[in-house]
């Protein structure tokens, strides 16, 4: 029982992994711009193009359906090319795996950056996740995969909780958990639950972690504690550079030197004031102020 319960997983599986045709990045990240400024302990995000990027994104009501977090060049982990792998991610169906970064040059991404993690606490959150490499996935589990080819609508508050339905390593990959799970291990908040604490002395906001099954990749973008770094305009960004398709050359008015608009021609001539004294004359007399007391 327990092999065809793995086999119709696997199934499931790759099926959810297909990439559906014809996809096309609203806006693709700069290769270059991107490789330049991503640090270490930072998370990518990521729009992807599979069947259950689909489904994640129709839960979430979000652009990211994946996350990725970025650790450096990790020992032993290269392209055939030598490009090193550099990125740490769980997907459905083979579990904690490593990548390199052009691997998400093709797609729209975003950078989401910790505020003020220290050097020692930023090497503490890399090392988790790399100590996680080659976790497993539970393909037996096929609840949690079944539940993603079920396209029926879902209630917008009972979103968050049907992506944590279910139990094993499934429900633990497909939410962001490995990454939430780094970040907790140095008490780094992502979304965290307030409440509010009253006393005579002092009123203070407690912070609770949420369970990391409940995380998803748009919580990062959401964060107040993440930043969000774009690398097009962080290296400088000039709009008078871009070309257009529609524009050929500057048209001569953007080119010539001589000021279309002279000085004082868009100044308002102001209306003469009309004659005291003339006002005076033909306005009627006022009578004398009366005596209230009178």
């Amino acid at each position: 029982m327990g092999f065809v319960l793995d086999t119709v997983g696997k199934i499931i599986a790759g099926y959810l992994q297909k990439e559906v045709p014809g996809y096309e990045p609203f806006t693709p990240s700069d290769p270059e711009r991107l490789r330049g400024l991503i640090e270490a302990g930072d998370v990518l995000l990521v729009e992807g193009n599979n069947r259950v990027s689909g489904i994640i994104k129709y839960l979430t009501q979000s652009t990211w359906s994946h996350a990725a977090l970025y650790v450096g060049a990790i020992d032993g982990a290269n392209e055939p090319d030598g490009e090193p792998h550099v990125l740490i991610e769980a997907n459905i169906g083979e579990g904690v795996t490593t990548a390199p970064l052009s691997k998400y040059y093709p797609y729209h991404t975003r950078l989401c950056r910790p505020v003020g993690l220290s050097y020692e606490d930023r090497t503490t959150v890399c090392r988790y996740a790399i100590n996680r490499v080659g976790f497993g996935y539970d393909t037996k589990n096929i609840l949690d995969l079944m539940r993603y080819l079920i396209p029926l609508p879902i209630p917008q508050r009972w979103r968050r909780r049907m992506i944590s339905l279910g139990s094993g390593d499934p429900t633990k990959i497909i939410c962001s958990a490995l990454i939430a799970q780094a970040f907790g291990a140095v008490r780094y908040p992502i979304l965290p639950k307030i409440t509010q604490a009253a006393s005579r002395q002092a009123r203070r906001e407690i912070l609770h972690i949420r369970d990391s099954s409940l995380y998803m990749p748009r919580d990062f973008d959401i964060s107040p504690y993440f930043e969000i770094v774009k690398p097009t305009i962080v290296r400088g960004f000039d709009y008078t550079a871009l070309h257009w398709a529609d524009t050929t050359k500057p048209s001569p008015e953007v080119t010539d030197d001589t000021d279309p608009f002279p000085e004082g021609i868009f100044e308002t001539p102001e209306a003469p004031l009309a004659p005291v004294a003339a006002f005076e004359q033909d306005s009627p007399e006022r009578e004398p102020a009366r005596d209230l007391a009178a």
